[in-house]
């Protein structure tokens, strides 16, 4: 269930960006139709139908390739404060922690509705390794982050 739900919300955000675009073009005066115009052509010729098509096969498969799970080398514990700073840095905070690990949220709600209301990213032990899940876009920023700044303690250790 929650793929379909997640399909849909991208389905729904594809589809309020083509409109957006659709209005911009016209907006601008580089659309020689008007919008329902546009939506007649898009649906009533072969080539038109090519982005609903395309649209529809986004939001399918976005679950598969938009929601990831990373691992950087670290412990969670010793670690501690790397982890809350990168989430920080990034625009999340700590809303829950248990012995499983780390639930963060974005701050505001702009960014929720960017990252499509899947704003959650889990933090958890395993074995060497800090693994962070969630969407894509959140968890590669946070791991970048992450990573540099157990790189620079690593470093700095080294000294």
């Amino acid at each position: 269930m929650k793929y379909f739900i997640r399909s849909l919300k991208y389905f729904c955000a594809l589809c309020v960006l083509c409109i957006a675009i659709m209005y911009l073009n016209r907006l601008v005066g580089t659309a020689r139709l008007t919008v329902p115009e546009t939506f007649e052509v898009m649906f009533h010729t072969p080539r038109g139908m090519m982005l609903p098509v395309v649209i529809l096969l986004l939001a399918a498969f976005y679950p598969k390739f938009g929601f990831v799970v990373r691992q950087v080398e670290g412990d969670i514990v010793e670690n501690r404060k790397q982890i809350l700073n990168a989430f920080r840095s990034e625009g999340f905070s700590l809303r829950s922690e248990d012995e499983e690990g780390m639930i963060f949220r974005a701050d505001n709600w702009g960014k929720k509705i960017l990252l499509l209301g899947e704003d959650e990213l889990k933090v958890s032990q395993y074995g060497q390794w800090i693994r962070i899940e969630g969407i894509r876009r959140g968890v590669a920023r946070v791991q970048y982050r992450l990573d540099s700044y157990l790189e620079m303690i690593h470093h700095e250790k080294n000294e």
